[in-house]
């Protein structure tokens, strides 16, 4: 059966971790080809962490657009901060590559639930009814959001956090991990909620939340 090659841009641990989502979705019936990770500037202990599981460093992202390879036109993020996220993402779009979304096939996706290009979602997050994704978001392990919720371009939900119903994350806004955002509640682009912290009220854009109650 044909597979789909693509490359997973990050050689971290969040890249590795995209790995193993893919090798968990291909064991689930999915038919991805990992060709290779690129990274502007991996450190040689990721390098030696990429070479230990036999996945290929293909080099920086204008090294792999010089190369001009015509058989891959798909990628994933293996990046896990949005501002980074939104960076590369232009960077590899731009040279013709499109993104794919990934679910592990231990999360768990209510009805209704609509996900943007290139979001990951992760084991054991679960998204209820009515969930809305933008492009490029994470939903990280055991996270979970609630009913008629959404999410904004390359935000990321870190694991353990909740969104709760009919809340809202702006473009790029993290939510770190066990955070958790009450009922009906926005929280701004680009603003961060640090690990643990409970919001309790809309948060402006750009802002960083701390304790419980969250302030700013």
């Amino acid at each position: 059966m044909e597979t789909t090659p693509l490359v997973v841009v990050g050689a971290a641990g969040t890249g590795r971790e995209v790995l193993d989502i893919i090798a968990a979705c291909n064991a689930d019936g999915a038919r991805w080809e990992v060709v290779g990770v690129l990274d502007d500037s991996p450190s040689p202990q990721n390098l030696e962490r990429l070479a230990a599981r036999d996945v290929p460093y293909l080099g920086t992202i204008e090294d792999f657009r010089a190369a001009g390879s015509r058989s891959v036109h798909h990628f994933t993020l293996g990046v896990a901060f949005p501002h980074l996220r939104r960076l590369l993402a232009a960077k590899v779009e731009a040279g013709g590559l499109r993104p794919v979304t990934l679910v592990h096939p231990q999360a768990i996706l209510g009805s209704q639930v609509v996900l943007g290009e290139g979001t990951t979602i992760y084991a054991g997050a679960q998204l209820s009814t009515n969930v809305r994704t933008g492009r490029h978001t994470i939903v990280n392990m055991n996270a979970a959001v609630g009913h008629d919720s959404s999410l904004g371009d390359y935000a990321a939900v870190n694991p353990g956090a909740t969104v709760s119903g009919e809340a809202h994350l702006g473009n790029g806004a993290l939510l770190g991990g066990r955070a958790t955002v009450l009922q009906g509640l926005r929280v701004g682009d680009d603003a961060v909620v640090g690990a643990a912290a409970l919001v309790t009220k809309d948060v402006p854009a750009g802002v960083t939340v701390k304790g419980v109650p969250g302030r700013w």
